[in-house]
């Protein structure tokens, strides 16, 4: 089903850590994001995913829902191999020692033995951010996980980190979409080998009215939505929309049939006013 949920375009990208001769990892292009999502539908929301076609599920230690996911990715009959898990340190269990306990403590929450994806959640707070990542680096060689990276880094965290790392960060998962390009830190990470994945791509819902965006996808037939996800895509960026309702996580997953022109990337890309739901921490110290 998966085939022909995710027919055409590019499904996968491949992770690289500069420091570390370890085996390739791919990571699929679509994820499902399970933010602010509560247990009981975190689980469901998995299940339908999987059974939609999803194979990358994004998850965090601060969600508090690891559990549930790890439970419905061992109950789908899909095996392990095939499908992506990451999950997140958060700031509170940042420290060499204590990020090797949380990373304990998820993986013994999620079941599932090893965990495709590990990422410092944020790059707060700072006085434990290097220290943290010689866990982080410590965790990749056991094998426990798969491939490591960072969350809501900006140019200056990651430059930091570079200059006191051995290995470096496969992945920079930011808050991305046309209305909040980084721009900078996008071309950073591009000319620095770091696979950027979208979180809030659909913008929370707050933007899904804008007027260019509906004009644009009622010429392809598409919803807004879907139309977010693309552009991602089409950036290269690995795209994780949030949803628990099943046409909804059906339809975010119907969007390799079809290209946004480059007139209406342009658009799109016109749309920037540097805007954030929330709060931005790459701009912390």
């Amino acid at each position: 089903m998966a085939d022909k949920v995710l027919a055409g375009g590019k499904l996968s990208v491949e992770l690289l850590h500069k420091g570390y001769d370890g085996p390739a990892v791919s990571i699929p292009m679509l994820g499902l994001g399970v933010y602010q999502v509560p247990p009981r539908d975190a689980s469901q929301a998995t299940k339908l995913a999987l059974e939609t076609g999803y194979r990358h599920i994004d998850s965090a230690a601060l969600y508090r829902n690891e559990q549930a996911v790890g439970r419905a990715v061992r109950e789908s009959g899909i095996p392990r191999e095939q499908i992506f898990v990451t999950t997140k340190v958060w700031n509170s269990d940042q420290g060499y020692q204590n990020t090797l306990r949380a990373f304990d403590r998820s993986l013994n929450e999620l079941g599932l033995g090893y965990v495709d994806l590990y990422l410092v959640h944020s790059p707060m707070p700072a006085e434990s951010r290097l220290d943290t990542w010689k866990a982080m680096e410590d965790i990749l060689r056991s094998g426990k996980a798969k491939a490591i990276g960072v969350s809501n880094y900006g140019v200056h965290h990651l430059k930091e980190l570079f200059a006191n790392c051995k290995i470096r960060p496969s992945v920079n998962q930011i808050q991305l979409h046309p209305f909040g390009t980084h721009e900078q830190l996008v071309k950073f990470c591009e000319k620095e080998g770091i696979v950027l994945e979208a979180y809030s791509p659909l913008t929370q819902g707050r933007r899904l009215n804008d007027r260019t965006l509906v004009k644009i996808a009622k010429e392809y037939n598409k919803s807004p939505a879907q139309i977010l996800i693309r552009w991602c895509l089409q950036k290269n960026f690995v795209v994780l929309p949030k949803s628990v309702t099943p046409q909804r996580i059906l339809e975010n997953s119907q969007v390799f049939d079809f290209n946004i022109s480059d007139e209406n990337m342009a658009k799109l890309d016109g749309l920037d006013e540097g805007w954030y739901c929330g709060w931005d921490p790459t701009l912390e110290r």
